[in-house]
Formats: structure tokens, sequence, C-alpha cells
């Protein structure tokens, strides 16, 4: 199951640590020992990653439930 959040705007959010531009890239959100490949913002120094409240509260609990379900 993959995750999508497509960024096709350029982005102004910057990195709390680094106060870096956070730029779009592929990252390995986890849950129950599962990981899954999902594309966010993230900060190229020092990892920090971005997740947008929409999928944090839509999608992921989506994914959470039907994994929980099983």
């Amino acid at each position: 199951m993959t995750v999508v959040a497509k960024y096709t705007e350029p982005t102004r959010w910057q990195c709390g640590r680094c106060n870096r531009p956070l730029e779009p890239r592929q990252v390995s959100v986890s849950y129950l020992g599962n990981a899954y490949p999902v594309e966010l913002l993230q900060c190229r120094q020092c990892g920090q990653v971005f997740v947008p409240e929409e999928l944090a509260l839509g999608k992921m609990v989506e994914v959470e439930q039907t994994l929980e379900d099983k």
C-alpha cells in the first residue's frame, strides 16, 4: 500500500531545527512493523519530516484502522 501526498507547488515550509527549506522526498513511514513509502516534505540537512494534518488525520488513520482490523 502506498500513501502519496503530492506537492505540486513550491513550498515555503522551513525546518524548525535547521531553518532550511523542506523539499518533497520519498520517506518510509512504519506502523505495526510494516513500512510504507510516502512522499513528504523533508529537510535535507537533518531529516526532519513534515506530515500535513490532512494526511495524518485522514489517509494515515485509514491505513492504521485497516491494519488493526486484520
